[in-house]
Order: C-alpha cells, then structure tokens, then sequence
C-alpha cells in the first residue's frame, strides 16, 4: 500500500509542487492538504495519514505548534518540516516539539523524498548541514553560552519575535496567538533581556532586520 501524506502549506506553489512531487511516486500519495491549522486538523482527522509534512510558517499560525498540539492527538502520525527558515536555529526546537525530520525548501527534491522515506521508516532525518548526532548532543545538554542570541529565545518568544518583524502590534500577536496583550508584554520583556535590546522601538527595528536576513 503507498503511503499517505497529508501537506500543511499556506503557499499555493509550493504546495503544488510538493503534491506533484509525491503523487508522482510509486510508494507514496498525497491524502489532503490545508493551508493552516485549522484545517490541518479538520483533514488529518478525516484522512488519517501516515507523515505530516508542515511549514514552519503558517496563516495567523506556527508549524511548531502545529507539531506540539497534534502529537498527543496522533501519537502515531510522523512529522517531517519542510521549511525555508534556517535549519541550525530550527531543527532541534522541531525535533522536541515532536517532529521526525527537516529538510529546508532550497534543498533538492531527490532530498525531500530521502526524507519522506526515511522519516516513514521511522528515522530521524536531517540535511547534511546539521548531522544527528549533533542534534542529539544538544538535546542532552543543558544550555551552554555559545548560543547565539536569538537561539537563546523560547519557541513562543520566537514566535512572537518573527511577527514583530512582520509589522504586528502587541495587541495583533495576542489575537493571532490567541493570548491575552498582557502575555505577549512579559513574552517581549523577555526577550528584550534576552537580547539585550533596551526598548520596544529597538525590538521592532531589529526584529524586522533579522526577519529580513532570514528570508534571503
């Protein structure tokens, strides 16, 4: 039987030619694909695939949380991350939040499909930038001062940097994340500290110049 695999991506291209991709294998077919969270968990429901592959970048959402609400819920479901977002800052945060792989959109499709087929096997896969047993050494290590300062941030502070850098009010972020303004103030306090950044003019300035640096 070919494997099931539902795709999450808000960005019509890209899910295309995911889709095409995998319907073009002899092992493997897409079961459904949605555009957030929503309907992710609407069609996952629904399909009962075996792998997930998701975003990390979701409308008015976060693949991380994506992967952190769904595996209790589908403890069985395999996660692979296919993501433009630098791997060396998000591998290991995807790995705990549950997921089995990453692959970043640059990569070439032969990778993709190495992954989807490793990650169906029950392997953890990762690109060659990032070896595993790096990732595993990390994971069980205590935090160490050679971070650099944005991976010291949280997943949610992260979150909330990134929609800084989008141009979201406080207030914005709170509805998008579905928290109270008040949250979202002592989540931008602390990564004020973190960073070292003195005021929120400052935070907004620099989030959107590394937003920007990302995404290149």
């Amino acid at each position: 039987m070919k494997a099931r695999v539902f795709v999450v991506d808000d960005h019509p291209v890209t899910l295309l030619g995911v889709e095409q991709l995998i319907n073009n294998q002899a092992d493997m077919t897409v079961c459904g694909s949605a555009a957030d969270t929503v309907m992710a968990f609407q069609g996952i429901d629904a399909t009962a695939p075996d792998l997930m592959i998701t975003d990390l970048s979701l409308k008015g959402s976060d693949g991380l949380e994506l992967v952190k609400q769904i595996r209790p819920l589908h403890p069985k479901l395999k996660v692979l991350i296919l993501s433009m977002h630098d791997e060396s800052l998000y591998a290991l945060r995807a790995l705990r939040a549950g997921a089995q792989g990453y692959v970043m959109k640059a990569e070439a499709s032969e990778k993709l499909l190495s992954a989807i087929r490793q990650v169906l096997a029950g392997h953890i896969y990762l690109s060659e930038n990032e070896s595993s047993k790096a990732i595993a050494g990390f994971a069980q290590s205590s935090t160490d001062g050679t971070k650099t300062p944005v991976k010291q941030l949280s997943d949610r502070e992260l979150e909330i940097f990134r929609w800084i850098g989008r141009g979201c009010s406080v207030r914005e972020i709170a509805e998008r994340l579905h928290l109270s303004v008040k949250t979202i103030e002592t989540h931008c306090s602390r990564i004020k500290l973190k960073l070292h950044i003195p005021n929120s003019r400052e935070l907004a300035r620099q989030a959107i110049h590394w937003l920007g640096s990302e995404e290149r």
